[in-house]
């Protein structure tokens, strides 16, 4: 999966907003405030980073060369991926849902309610 269609993809998921808060190297996705998805920019391999449960980040660590522990991030709560190709697409797309539904999971009910009228 490129970069453009990751994008696209993370701007779908529901309450998602995208900004550069970082500057133009970085495209952060967000859901009710919380980050859950950054996206390089300027790179020539680029990485996204993505919440991950600490022992999936574990094992994805130890199996695949282009995961690395979350760059720049708590390295139990995050990982970086370089968009090689060695993950599938498919991996991909479960990552970044699994990133979304820990943040979402972690909001408040309040929050959680705004959301769900979205």
């Amino acid at each position: 999966m490129n970069k453009d269609k990751l994008e696209k993809y993370l701007s779908t998921l529901k309450g998602s907003e995208a900004s550069y808060p970082f500057g133009p190297e970085a495209l952060v996705f967000k859901v009710m405030g919380k980050m859950f998805a950054l996206v390089s920019q300027q790179e020539d391999i680029p990485r996204v980073t993505l919440k991950c449960a600490p022992a999936d980040n574990e094992v994805l660590v130890s199996q695949f060369e282009s995961v690395v522990p979350g760059y720049y991030m708590n390295k139990k709560h995050w990982i970086t991926i370089s968009l090689t190709g060695e993950l599938s697409e498919d991996m991909l797309i479960d990552l970044a849902n699994g990133s979304y539904k820990l943040v979402v999971s972690k909001l408040t009910k309040v929050n959680r309610g705004k959301l769900e009228q979205q």
